[in-house]
């Protein structure tokens, strides 16, 4: 996909469905304890479903009670932005794909150690490529 496409919301659109588009370009969430991903165990690497870049690995998945899939890191390449969101009352920090800009979810500072982060991110805008 070229940096035009992918800018565009109808290539977005032919490319996704309606609840992945809602969440990944729009900054949607699924609702809680109902993504694919929210009590999965299958070990491998969780890639952005918009361009396949690699995340998380399930390594660093952990279940915070919060509904979503949870991870305390993000893989090494540093494949995610961080975007302040003040949306809804709250400062938050929204994460995102630095490669297609996707809504992934948001990272908080309350998850265990080593790192003491809770990546909270929508199953909608993962595809887990199992090892």
């Amino acid at each position: 996909m070229t940096m035009q496409e992918q800018n565009n919301d109808e290539s977005w659109a032919e490319k996704l469905t309606p609840e992945q588009f809602n969440i990944c370009r729009l900054k949607g969430t699924e609702p809680p304890f109902t993504g694919k991903y929210a009590d999965c165990k299958t070990t491998g690497i969780y890639h952005c479903i918009c361009c396949d870049t690699p995340l998380f690995d399930s390594k660093t998945k952990y279940d915070s009670g919060s509904g979503w899939p949870s991870f305390w890191a993000e893989l090494p390449e540093g494949n995610i932005a961080e975007h302040v969101d003040n949306s809804h009352g709250q400062r938050r920090v929204e994460v995102t794909c630095k490669v297609c800009a996707a809504h992934l979810g948001h990272v908080f500072e309350d998850g265990p150690e080593p790192t003491g982060l809770r990546y909270c991110i929508n199953s909608a805008s993962l595809d887990l490529k199992a090892t």
